[in-house]
Parts: C-alpha cells; structure tokens; sequence
C-alpha cells in the first residue's frame, strides 16, 4: 500500500518537504524507516506520478519508505543538495515515531545520483551523529565524476554518458567540489565507522564498477558491506527510467536479508 503526504515541516527548524510514502505490511517488530533518494542523475525531473520501483521493493520487505525530493529546492547543486538532505534525515529522526516507531532503525538508500546523496549522507551521519544511522542502501550510486571505469565505456549503449557528464558538471558548479570527500564519495579517504552498507549492481551496469569499488573500499576500512550484481538479464538498469522488472523480487529479496543482518 502507498500513502502520500505532499508536505510536513518541523515546528523546530521550520523545514519544510515534500514527502511521498510507501508503507508495506510489517512484520511485527519496529519497522525500519528509510530515506530514499531517486536520481535523474542531478538533473531536473519532473514531480513524480508514478511509484517508485526501488521504494516500492523496500516497502515490500517491510520498511516504511519516505521518498524526499531534498534536490529541487537546491536546484540538485552541492552542497545545497547535501544540507537539504541531512536536514530531511534529522527531520525523521525527529519524527521517527509519527512515522514508525521509536525503536525503528533508521536508513538511507538512493539509486544513481540519489545513491551518491545517501553515501554522502552515510558520511555526514558519522561525523554529525555517530552511531545514529542503521545502514545505508546504494543502488548503482554514481560516485564517480571521473567516469573513467571500464564498466562505464558501455554508457554510451544505453544513451546515459551524455546525461551523467550534464549531471556532474552541474552538481559540482565549482571544480574544487569535485575533490570534497561528500560530493564524491569515491575520493574520500576515511570510511572507517560509516553505517553498514547493502550495494547493488548488475552486470550491465555502466556504474557497476564504481559501485564494488566503493563497496570493497568500505569493506577494507572495516564496514559491514553486503554486495550483489544482479544477471543482466533482469532489466536492472531500467532504474534509471525509473522502470520496474525481475529485478524487484530479487532487490527486495537483498534487502530483507540485509535488514536481518543489520546489528540490533
């Protein structure tokens, strides 16, 4: 089942933000609560009249999905876009038992530029609130603004090499943004302590390598990571598209198990 809230506000900070709700059924134990952040590759995307796949899978494994459009209003520039993210993440912290549970374990997920956002978020979590954040979900995060993998010559296939170059060069509106660590995570050399991390790919994915690469970053830096490149022939990269597929059953599937594995 999906609700839809089209704005609520902090009485503190005065923050307001537009919210679209996902609510599965639960299984009796607080509900996880997951900030999701969708992509359009830092570009403008238009208000959403559709479900979202990725959040439609997580509310499915049981969470309890607020897709925020933390981007918009910042016109998706960093840091604008980052601040506005971390202050929708407070905001459900603050508010985590209007919409779950005090208990419920709070995570970030995002797919594309919407996964770079979670990851940065993940970053800025631990250095702001450690401890606080339960896990973060990047599916095929665009990490990279470097597009230099091997992975990444297949972009051209799909029609999206166009798009992300567009995209980085307008989130980073200044060059020297394109080396701090929040707004390409690919770069940051301290990733000791971030929350535990569920990464997912496919093997025709043009992000994919940059995806295990950060995924076997955070592993050597000792976090929790749980990793999976979906067969290339369960329509993964329609995410971009914002397209359901296979690929659902078996995203939601990962995500079950990864929130049975998050430490309690």
């Amino acid at each position: 089942m999906t609700r839809i809230w089209q704005k609520a506000e902090d009485a503190e900070t005065r923050f307001p933000l537009p919210f679209r709700i996902y609510e599965g059924c639960g299984n009796g134990k607080p509900r996880p609560l997951v900030l999701y952040l969708s992509g359009h590759a830092f570009g403008s995307a238009p208000a959403r009249s559709t479900d979202a796949p990725a959040a439609l899978a997580m509310a499915a494994a049981g969470a309890l999905v607020v897709e925020a459009d933390c981007g918009g209003p910042s016109q998706n520039r960093f840091p604008g876009t980052l601040e506005r993210g971390f202050e929708a993440l407070k905001y459900l912290f603050a508010k985590r038992k209007r919409f779950a549970n005090l208990r419920s374990p709070v995570l970030v997920a995002g797919d594309e530029a919407g996964g770079n956002v979670a990851a940065s978020l993940a970053l800025k979590a631990r250095d702001a609130m450690p401890g606080e954040l339960a896990g973060q979900v990047l599916l095929s995060p665009m990490l990279d603004p470097r597009m230099v993998t091997v992975s990444f010559r297949r972009a051209d296939d799909i029609g999206l090499r166009e798009r992300w170059a567009d995209g980085w060069g307008h989130y980073l509106a200044l060059a020297c943004y394109g080396q701090h660590p929040y707004a390409a995570p690919c770069l940051c050399s301290r990733l000791a302590g971030v929350a535990p991390a569920l990464v997912v790919t496919s093997d025709d994915d043009p992000l994919r390598d940059e995806s295990l690469d950060y995924a076997e970053r955070l592993r050597t830096a000792g976090v929790p990571v749980k990793t999976r490149s979906l067969a290339d022939n369960l329509g993964w990269t329609g995410i971009y598209d914002g397209k359901d597929g296979e690929w659902h059953s078996h995203f939601s599937t990962e995500f079950s198990q990864f929130l049975g594995e998050l430490p309690v």
